[in-house]
């Protein structure tokens, strides 16, 4: 494990580039052609920023939390790196991809590892219908937005409206409301992962839509597809003590 070419990436915040000095001095920085792991440092939102760019090498990341949360990361410490490296255990994740078109016609397709949400842009409460495998299971929901989360992603957005929190290999996905106001009973639905959902925004013009995919926004859409990606696969890497199933898991039982 000693020969392991680390490739050091970091958020812009004072803590992350001095972690990351200091590691580079220690353990060496290799190009990412050359590399055999990328370590990060910073915070989720950096997680994420990394496995969006480094999500084509294949490679699996390891993060480092020089940042606030860190519910993607692992603990910082300097010493051991290697035989934390070795040690690590690997999850895999699909991204969820995003086909959006807008009322122009225009067409924009993105990746998302968390999830994808619909959210209205006005005052009055978007209209959208949402069909499953070209079947259509809700006419009209009348919402301020609706989501699809992955389960790395069940934790952040989707967690916070209402959804539910889904084992990493449950092999589905979370379709959610965002404050639903009709039908007022539906709460949302699990999906398996292979579902490919649509949406179709209802009186696009007069109540305008946009779709958001991780960090792409798409405005005043028309339509938009969601399925998971099966065909690219993230993989992270975890000490054992700090494995993502065991944190998911744990999170169903905050009070």
């Amino acid at each position: 494990m000693a020969q392991q070419r680390i490739h050091f990436t970091a958020s812009d915040t004072d803590a992350a580039q001095g972690a990351c000095r200091h590691l580079i001095h220690q353990y060496g920085q290799h190009p990412i052609l050359e590399a055999d792991v990328i370590v990060a440092l910073g915070g989720d939102g950096f997680m994420l920023e990394t496995m969006h760019r480094f999500m084509a090498s294949n490679l699996p990341i390891y993060g480092m939390n020089r940042g606030s949360v860190g519910f993607l990361l692992n603990s910082y410490r300097e010493d051991n790196l290697l035989e934390r490296l070795q040690a690590g255990k690997i999850t895999k994740l699909h991204p969820l991809k995003m086909v959006a078109r807008n009322l122009n016609g225009k067409i924009t397709e993105a990746l998302a590892i968390n999830e994808v949400s619909l959210l209205r842009e006005s005052r009055q409460t978007a209209k959208i219908k949402i069909s499953i495998d070209d079947h259509v299971k809700v006419d009209e929901l009348t919402c301020d937005g609706v989501l699809v989360a992955t389960p790395a992603g069940s934790t952040a957005y989707n967690f916070s409206a209402h959804g539910p929190i889904l084992p990493v290999n449950a092999g589905v996905l979370a379709l959610t409301p965002i404050s639903a106001f009709r039908p007022r009973r539906w709460r949302g639905a699990i999906l398996p992962r292979e579902a490919k959902i649509e949406f179709t925004v209802i009186e696009n013009r007069k109540r305008p839509v946009s779709a958001v995919a991780d960090a792409v926004e798409v405005r005043d859409v028309s339509e938009v597809s969601v399925e998971e990606a099966l065909d690219i696969t993230i993989n992270l890497l975890f000490d054992p003590e700090h494995n993502l199933e065991q944190r998911i898991l744990d999170e169903q039982f905050m009070l």
